[in-house]
């Protein structure tokens, strides 16, 4: 039954989800924290408890899962160069080991790193900010971007999980708020300098944007820069593009904007606020980063985490701050990353460390990093597994894992419950996989497999 529950719980999570696939004023300044410390205006309710009940049955025997590993771990098609780990989700115990210290391309599983920081940095609980400040006159206004990707200038499907803030909101508020003072007339500026650094990681493909992967990464941005919904394509200047969109929702509302076209500025310290929205909180947002494997939402977690720790928001600061979240954690060791998303060939995780690090998200003793387990696919029912594990595998239903895929490289790690009832945590990667990714991800796939049916 807890499992069925939870089952259902990550179906729901995600099939909502999967539906959203569905300045003429330039003062100095310091950037605003858009990560709102103070409590939502209504009550949030963290993640709760995500894993099976007890999950504490007796541990596989290890000559048996070695032997079905071992052989496994052989198949060609996941080229020459394997690592492979499994650990007790309660004590850390190593269950299984081979070329588990040796540092692997992770690919998208990167974003179960960057979703651990996030929610040990920031709090589960935590909002993204967008906002509307006073500029140097009571007629000027300046959108301010928060970083939060997911902010939508289309119309809201209610049953969209998490639900995204809305720039039609915010500038509604806007206009309300400027009617209310006697302006019905404004000059529109943008600051998006919450970021720093380029846009896109030198460690990148260049081909990433072109082709969709991503979007450029900055602080202001709609619907995660993409031109169109259901769209690929991204544009080429987000922050400028959302802005314009708020501007025409302005006009919606009533109000006239002065100037044509938006110029980038800054914020003066302390501006007086017009209006805002916030983001879902961050273990939704995680959630919904994992489910969908989401570049562009974890390229912002990690820069909110960057912040966090007092460092810049970049690429070098995000990867600097993960880091020593993670040293916190005591999780660091066979950690080296230089982005949140996974999108770098360069980053490098251990197997060992990635499945050390999924056990202590599964840990009863750290419930605020249980989305990073809630948020991960279901094998055969949702996100980037819901098209794996066929209704004949013993594993349908039984593995929860964050899937990494890039030219060469398939990895897989996640959690399963073994047959005997015993909660289990498993990295398991492959840099140097031949031609025919497809065949990759079966391989995993049976390895993961191996581990749900041990005992």
């Amino acid at each position: 039954m807890a499992l069925a529950t939870l089952v259902m719980l990550q179906l729901f999570v995600v099939a909502a989800g999967v539906h959203l696939l569905a300045s003429d004023e330039l003062v100095e300044r310091k950037p605003v924290p858009v990560a709102s410390p103070e409590p939502p205006p209504v009550p949030v309710i963290t993640a709760g408890p995500v894993l099976a009940a007890g999950g504490n049955g007796p541990l596989p025997t290890k000559g048996t899962l070695t032997t079905r590993l071992a052989e496994a771990l052989g198949d060609p098609a996941l080229g020459e160069s394997v690592g492979a780990a499994v650990v007790d989700a309660e004590t850390g115990t190593s269950l299984f080991a081979s070329g588990a210290d040796t540092g692997i391309t992770p690919a998208s599983t990167t974003k179960i790193v960057t979703a651990v920081a996030a929610l040990a940095s920031l709090g589960p609980d935590t909002r993204l900010s967008t906002r509307v400040l006073r500029g140097s006159s009571q007629s000027s206004i300046i959108l301010v971007g928060g970083g939060d990707p997911t902010l939508t200038a289309n119309r809201i499907d209610p049953s969209v999980y998490p639900r995204p803030a809305s720039l039609a909101t915010l500038a509604m508020r806007t206009a309300k708020a400027l009617k209310a003072a006697g302006i019905t007339k404004v000059t529109v500026a943008y600051d998006d300098s919450l970021y720093t650094g380029p846009r896109t990681a030198a460690t990148w493909k260049p081909g990433y944007v072109p082709e969709g992967s991503v979007a450029p990464v900055t602080a202001l941005m709609t619907d995660s820069g993409k031109v169109a919904p259901g769209s690929r394509q991204r544009v080429s200047d987000p922050s400028r593009s959302a802005c314009a969109a708020f501007v025409s929702q302005l006009k919606k509302y009533g109000l006239k904007v002065a100037n044509t076209t938006a110029r980038r500025t800054r914020a003066i310290t302390n501006a007086e606020e017009i209006a805002r929205v916030e983001s879902a909180p961050v273990y939704a947002l995680v959630e919904r980063a994992l489910t969908l494997s989401d570049n562009d939402l974890s390229e912002a977690l990690a820069r909110h985490v960057a912040l966090k720790e007092g460092r810049p928001a970049s690429f070098d600061g995000g990867a600097a701050a993960v880091r020593a979240v993670l040293t916190r954690l005591k999780a660091a060791d066979g950690v080296t990353v230089f982005d949140g998303s996974g999108l770098s060939p360069k980053n490098r995780i251990a197997p060992a460390a990635l499945a050390r690090l999924v056990a202590v998200a599964a840990s009863p003793a750290n419930p605020h990093l249980h989305p990073a387990i809630s948020g991960m696919p279901v094998a055969g029912f949702t996100g980037t597994l819901g098209h794996r594990f066929g209704k004949s595998d013993s594993a349908y239903g039984l593995v929860r894992a964050k899937t990494g895929t890039l030219d060469g490289v398939s990895t897989l790690a996640g959690v399963t419950t073994t047959k005997d009832g015993r909660l289990v945590a498993f990295a398991f990667m492959a840099d140097d996989v031949p031609p025919g990714w497809g065949r990759a991800e079966a391989a995993l796939d049976r390895l993961a497999a191996a581990v749900a049916v041990a005992g």
